[in-house]
């Protein structure tokens, strides 16, 4: 059973970069390592504002075993600005070209 959560927060502006740094380590790994299972996209928005999409296609969650991923949590509350962090699970209507952007952006 798939599973989408959508998370959102807003960085501290003095973390920003390390945060998106941390962020990128967790994606190289995923494609250097390829747990299967799951699809993983994250953005960084206006006002180092981060919104991350996590689909299990299994319902399982296999980020938690990633060392990359686990780092990156290590002190992800320190990164926030307080109260600004929201996860909220999502079902898919429709999607368009999403698969083809992925691989532009980690062919790049």
């Amino acid at each position: 059973m798939q599973k989408i959560n959508i998370v959102r927060y807003q960085a501290r502006p003095e973390r920003a970069d390390e945060n998106q740094r941390l962020i990128e380590d967790v994606m190289a790994e995923l494609g250097r390592d390829d747990p299967g299972g799951v699809r993983y996209a994250a953005f960084r928005l206006d006002g180092d504002t981060f919104l991350h999409i996590v689909v299990s296609e299994d319902g399982r969650d296999v980020l938690p075993s990633v060392p990359a991923f686990q780092e990156f949590q290590r002190e992800l509350g320190d990164r926030l600005v307080p109260g600004t962090l929201s996860r909220t699970p999502a079902t898919q209507v429709g999607a368009y070209g999403f698969a083809a952007a992925e691989a532009t952006a980690t062919a790049g």
